[in-house]
C-alpha cells in the first residue's frame, strides 16, 4: 500500500440501476425472490458500496497485485428504489488499521436516502490469495 492511504479518503460512485438488479434478478432460481417487488435488490446494493469502496482507495494500493475483500457489512436499506433510477454511493475512509479499512457509506437514490451505515475491508495480496483459494479447493471434502 502507498503512503497515500490514509483516513479522509472520499469517493462518490454513481450508477444508473438497471432491471437487472431488481429483487426478481437476484436468485431468478428462487420462486420467493421472482415473485418479489421489482426494486433495487439489498444483495445488488451491497455490491455498489463494495464498488465504491473499491474505487476510493485502488489509486492508493499497489493494484492490481494489492486488492481489498469485504469481510464486513453493517448497513441499513431504508427505502426502495426503482429500475432506472440513479443511485449514488458516497464513501469516506475512517480507519485504517494495518490491513483492514473501515469506511462510513451512505447512498441515495434520486428522491431518499436508500443506505447508510459501514463497511470493513481488508487489503490482501492477489497472488497469495488466489494460492490460498487454489488449496482450499484441493483440501475439499467429497
Amino acid at each position: 500500500m502507498k503512503d497515500s492511504l490514509k483516513p479522509g479518503i472520499e469517493y462518490t460512485h454513481k450508477f444508473f440501476v438497471p432491471v437487472t438488479k431488481m429483487v426478481p434478478a437476484l436468485y431468478p432460481e428462487s420462486k420467493e425472490f421472482v415473485a418479489m417487488p421489482n426494486v433495487f435488490a439489498t444483495g445488488f446494493l451491497v455490491g455498489f458500496i463494495e464498488w465504491a469502496c473499491i474505487r476510493a482507495v485502488n489509486p492508493h494500493l499497489n493494484w492490481p497485485e494489492e486488492q481489498t475483500v469485504g469481510v464486513h457489512i453493517d448497513i441499513s436499506h431504508i427505502a426502495a428504489t426503482p429500475p432506472g433510477f440513479e443511485v449514488t454511493a458516497k464513501v469516506r475512509l475512517l480507519k485504517v488499521e494495518g490491513r483492514r479499512l473501515l469506511f462510513a457509506v451512505e447512498v441515495r437514490d434520486e428522491v431518499d436516502l436508500i443506505s447508510q451505515g459501514k463497511h470493513e475491508r481488508v487489503i490482501i495480496i492477489k497472488e497469495k490469495f488466489d494460492a490460498k483459494m487454489k488449496e482450499k479447493i484441493k483440501n475439499r471434502r467429497p
